[in-house]
Formats: structure tokens, C-alpha cells, sequence
């Protein structure tokens, strides 16, 4: 007798096996969320599309999954398997409640923002526009040019913090000190970083004052205690046997920190910095006390107010003038505009963290 047919084969994943294939759990899932979108479609025929309740239909469909699984999997492979299938499925339910108030967030700002998503909004400033039409051009330029420069004064403060704490000053009163005090910038207020700077400029140009630059400085108060928590623990992570082979070698510490320490540790930096910048490119209360507003294109960090897009949302809800719908349809377009601008960051932040892993061999 031959060998192969001594050998059995592999039993198949299929229903008749006693085993779910891999594929039913995702038609089930996809399933069960479709059925109950188009319940609540149905309930919502005739109404504005932002009436639909997305919340609902993805916890609702979460649970149908779960019951739905359960008794699938409990009749193709047995009371344990189909036990085990529904406390995942409903392990998985309860993250996805944890999820609910962020996909409502974001179904809403989609929904209500995508009217004015159009070339006009990202190529016209809100000059002499008292009604329909205009954009927010100026507001973008503004925010990208303040949290520029932002990052540009946080970061190197904050990285050469993280290197002291960790390189230089273990151990030592003012190393413990630096510490305490990050830690008490992490909790302050925003508005109180706002008065920080606006106090800051109106010692050295007088009341009354407002430019893009301190806006900046107000942003960087923010940023840099993150920057130095992220960048902080991220050296530790650093191997200290890495260290003590390029001391071995004869290699000065600061290069060490330059050329071994650093390089190893740059993705969990960028990533620290990049939710450093996702932290304050939204805030609003400190920018209206430095940087102010303005319905005109400012590219002068140093000179007039600089609209941002925060400020923008916030003056196009409370100011709605003589087309309330238009203000509200450009507030929500600013605040669209605003998510996507942190997705970008944050998707960049881990293209960049990937590149720059150790692993890569770079």
C-alpha cells in the first residue's frame, strides 16, 4: 500500500466538518450591520441624513452579531465553541461601545460638513462676505502656519529636556525638579497658556496686541511638557547595552546620544511629537487672546491678527450674521477640515515611525 493512502487528509473548515469556515464570522458581522442599517434607514426615509442614528446602528449591529454568532457557531460546533465565540463577540461589543461617542463625532462633523467641502471653501477667505459663499483659506494657512511654528520652538526644547532627564540628570534635585514641574504644565488649563503669552508680549509691545507668533508661543506652553513625557520614555526604551558598546568603541556620550540613542528611539519620538501637535491644533481659547481673528489672508507671523481654524468654527457659529444656515454649513466644514488635518499628522507620524524603526535596518 502506497503511503499516500496512509495519509489522511486535512479535514476541511466547513460546515459539514463541525467548524465554522473563516469567512462566516465576517459575513455574519457585515451581515447583521447591513440588516440593521437598513431597519433604521427605513425609520429615517423622508428625514435630513444627519438624522441618522449611526450610533445605534453600529452597537445594535454589534449586538446582533453577537446573538447571531452564538447560535450559529453553537449549532455547527458545539456549546464550548459557540460559549467562546459569543464572550469574544461580546468582549469585542463593549469596545465598540467605548467607540460610540467618537463614530457619532464623526458621522455628524461628516455629514453636516460635507455641503461645503468644495473648491470655494479651500480657495476663498471669508473677505467682504457677509453671507453666502467664502472659505476658510485664511483659517487653514493660519493654523498651519501657527502649530508650524509651534513645533518648530517645542520640540527642541522638549527633546533636549527628555535627553537631560535621561542622558544627564538621573538621579540629581534638578532633574527631579524639571519632572515635577512638567508634570504640573501637563494639567494647566489652555486659557492660562493664553494669558501666559498675551502677558508675555504685552511687557515688551504694550496692550492690545496681536500676532500669529503668539499664538505660537502659547501652543508651545501646551506642547512641550508632552513632548517631554513621549520623548522621555521613549530614551528609556533605548538598551543601555547599545550605550555601552559605543563607549566601548571610544565614541564621545553626545554622539553616542546622536548617532545611537536618538535613531533608535525616533519613531516612538515622532509619534510622541505628532500627538503633541494632535493635542493643541484645536484648541481655541488661547488663540482668541493672541492671535485674535480675521477674515483676511495673513501669511505674517509677526505682524496683524492670524485667523485659525478652531477660531474660524467658533466665529462662524456665534457670529452667523444674515445667513445663519451658510455659517453653520462653513463651521462644520472647519471642523471637517480640522479631523482631517490630525488624521494626516497622524497617518504621517506612522509612515515616518515605520520608516525610521530600528528594524528597517536604517
Amino acid at each position: 500500500m502506497s503511503s499516500s493512502t496512509l495519509t489522511a487528509a486535512p479535514p476541511s473548515a466547513s460546515l459539514t466538518a463541525g467548524r465554522l469556515p473563516k469567512w462566516a464570522p465576517w459575513v455574519i458581522l457585515i451581515g447583521a450591520f447591513v440588516v440593521v442599517a437598513i431597519i433604521f434607514g427605513v425609520l429615517n426615509l423622508g428625514q435630513p441624513l444627519e438624522n441618522f442614528n449611526i450610533a445605534a446602528t453600529v452597537f445594535l449591529g454589534a449586538l446582533a452579531y453577537a446573538a447571531i454568532i452564538y447560535v450559529v457557531s453553537r449549532i455547527v460546533e458545539g456549546p464550548r465553541k459557540g460559549t467562546d465565540r459569543f464572550v469574544t463577540a461580546i468582549v469585542s461589543a463593549a469596545f465598540v461601545l467605548a467607540l460610540l461617542p467618537l463614530i457619532s463625532l464623526l458621522w455628524t462633523v461628516l455629514v453636516n460638513g460635507i455641503a461645503r467641502f468644495d473648491i470655494e471653501f479651500f480657495t476663498y477667505t471669508m473677505r467682504n462676505v457677509v453671507g453666502e459663499g467664502g472659505g476658510a483659506y485664511h483659517a487653514i494657512v493660519g493654523t498651519l502656519m501657527i502649530t508650524l511654528a509651534a513645533t518648530i520652538i517645542s520640540v527642541p526644547i522638549g527633546l533636549m529636556t527628555s535627553i537631560y532627564l535621561v542622558e544627564y540628570g538621573a538621579g540629581k534635585a534638578l532633574a527631579r525638579s524639571i519632572t515635577f514641574f512638567v508634570d504640573v504644565m501637563t494639567g494647566i488649563p489652555s486659557i492660562v497658556a493664553g494669558l501666559f503669552a498675551y502677558a508675555l508680549f504685552v511687557v515688551f509691545f504694550g496692550p492690545g496686541i496681536s500676532m500669529g507668533i503668539m499664538g505660537a508661543v502659547a501652543l508651545s506652553v501646551l506642547m512641550i511638557p508632552v513632548v517631554v513625557r513621549s520623548s522621555e520614555e521613549m530614551l528609556r526604551l533605548v538598551p543601555n547595552e547599545l550605550r555601552e558598546a559605543s563607549y566601548a568603541l571610544g565614541v564621545p556620550k553626545w554622539l553616542t546620544i546622536v548617532k545611537v540613542v536618538l535613531p533608535t528611539a525616533i519613531a516612538g519620538i515622532t509619534t510622541g511629537v505628532m500627538l503633541a501637535v494632535a493635542r493643541v491644533i484645536g484648541e481655541t481659547a488661547p488663540l482668541l487672546l493672541t492671535a485674535g481673528f480675521t477674515a483676511s489672508l495673513n501669511w505674517n507671523l509677526f505682524n496683524g491678527n492670524m485667523m485659525t481654524l478652531p477660531v474660524f468654527v467658533y466665529n462662524q457659529y456665534a457670529s452667523q450674521g444674515t445667513s445663519p444656515e451658510e455659517s453653520l454649513a462653513r463651521a462644520w466644514a472647519g471642523a471637517l477640515v480640522l479631523i482631517l488635518i490630525v488624521m494626516v499628522l497622524n497617518l504621517g507620524a506612522r509612515a515616518v515611525a515605520k520608516y525610521f524603526a530600528p528594524k528597517t535596518g536604517r
